[in-house]
């Protein structure tokens, strides 16, 4: 039999806030027994894989931290190819900062002196940052985001996500980023795909968002399945140019796909 393989998002699939959803459990387990290759993957750039793995572990779900890659893993990557010796100024969260601290690059608080601007989700955004972005953007500095996501679900709805804040500086520079790495990029595409045996017919894209989850995984040739614990509705599934291979209501249905 052939390797097998599945890219399982985490927020709105595996987990809302700090708890596990209903069937996620359930769903790892079933991938697990059918022998599938696994990479979990989330758009949240914030936490180091080790942070991820120990905020699973708190839910009673045991992954490695090998198996996982996120917006923060691929934009690090990224920073340390394209980027490796040029100064970055990050409009972004402590988690992040450790990240790219952790990867020996170059950051630098002054925006005017910067080669590189980095936006992502930050908690405390405000006038300031809008600003600082502004003033990078117009010494020349490249324009990097972390992922997308203009909203992430969590246990009391929908909070704004780092897509939001990168809109916000790009709005006001009248300018696109450069790059955005995360989900549904090629760079995560590869990064997910790095831990993956299996060739891309043999795989899973399961995700609650059609603009990165199912977006990416039509682009590389995976099979995609939508969960409707996330983020999509129905009004949003029906109007969608997106369509996934299969849709359900929660990852503890994944078996009938395996079957």
């Amino acid at each position: 039999m052939p390797s097998r393989g599945a890219i399982v998002d985490l927020d709105g699939t595996v987990y809302r806030g700090d708890a596990p959803i209903p069937g996620a459990h359930q769903g790892i387990q079933a991938l697990r027994t059918a022998e599938y290759d696994l990479c979990f993957f989330s758009n949240n750039p914030t936490n180091s894989q080790g942070e991820f793995a120990d905020r699973l572990a708190a839910m009673d779900l045991t992954v490695r931290p090998d198996e996982i890659q996120s917006a923060g893993t691929v934009t690090v990557d990224y920073l340390a190819t394209e980027h490796a010796t040029d100064r970055i100024f990050l409009v972004g969260a402590p988690g992040l900062r450790s990240q790219l601290d952790d990867a020996d690059l170059t950051l630098t608080d002054k925006p005017t002196t910067a080669d590189v601007l980095v936006a992502s989700y930050a908690r405390d955004f405000e006038y300031d940052d809008m600003t600082d972005g502004l003033r990078a953007l117009d010494a020349g500095a490249a324009f990097v985001g972390t992922d997308p996501d203009v909203t992430i679900p969590t246990a009391n709805g929908a909070v704004p996500g780092s897509g939001a804040i990168i809109r916000a500086i790009a709005g006001v520079a009248e300018r696109e980023p450069d790059i955005i790495v995360g989900k549904p990029s090629d760079h995560a595409l590869s990064a997910a795909c790095s831990g993956l045996a299996a060739a891309p017919e043999d795989c899973l894209v399961v995700g609650d968002r059609l603009d990165t989850d199912i977006a990416m995984g039509a682009r590389g040739g995976f099979e995609t399945v939508l969960v409707r614990t996330g983020t999509t509705d129905d009004d949003t599934l029906a109007t969608s140019d997106i369509t996934p291979d299969h849709v359900l209501d929660s990852l503890g249905e994944i078996e009938r796909i395996l079957q």
